[in-house]
């Protein structure tokens, strides 16, 4: 009897090794998938909600400081152009005292139009050292580019190109304030 058991034990084993073994070497492979520092790695990475609120708040101040210079702009200009107009008609020269408020008022021009595309540089050089915000920088230094068109404009006198120039500075920066 004891002989019978062992012999079924042993010819149970026998049976068994095989698919033991069989099992074992058997290799289960899983796909691999990307990890989320080779996913950024790949694309470019995207702005949170709360860095693309700050940039909204930016651009929306820049448009408010923009629009409130242009309609100082506009009257200041206008003004400084009639009077020199007046002078030229009249055959004659501005007297000193107008000369010195007309020279005033166009250095103060071009003063502030240097001081908003200063403004404009410092929100570009923002957008381009933010992360998220660097698809839209390339945006912004060409509006600052603007910008300093119209400083030049106001430098040589061409006032009121230079706030043409300066009303598409504020269209364009809406426009980007739109595609964010």
């Amino acid at each position: 009897m004891k002989l019978a058991s062992t012999l079924t034990t042993s010819l149970a084993l026998i049976l068994l090794v095989p698919s033991i073994d069989f099992a074992q070497t058997r290799r289960r492979t899983t796909a691999r998938r990307p990890t989320a520092t080779s996913a950024r790695a790949r694309r470019p990475a995207a702005a949170s909600t709360t860095t693309l609120n700050e940039a909204r708040i930016r651009l929306t101040d820049e448009v408010k400081v923009l629009t409130r210079f242009l309609y100082l702009y506009g009257r200041t200009s206008v003004s400084v152009e009639s009077n020199e107009q007046q002078a030229r008609q009249g055959g004659g020269e501005l007297s000193p005292q107008a000369a010195a408020i007309v020279n005033r008022s166009r250095a103060t021009i071009q003063q502030s139009v240097g001081d908003i595309r200063d403004r404009l540089d410092k929100v570009a050089l923002y957008f381009r050292t933010t992360p998220g915000l660097e698809q839209y920088s390339q945006r912004l230094t060409e509006i600052s580019a603007t910008a300093a068109t119209a400083e030049r404009q106001a430098t040589a006198g061409q006032l009121d190109a230079a706030g043409r120039t300066l009303v598409e500075t504020a269209n364009q920066l809406t426009d980007v304030l739109l595609e964010m």
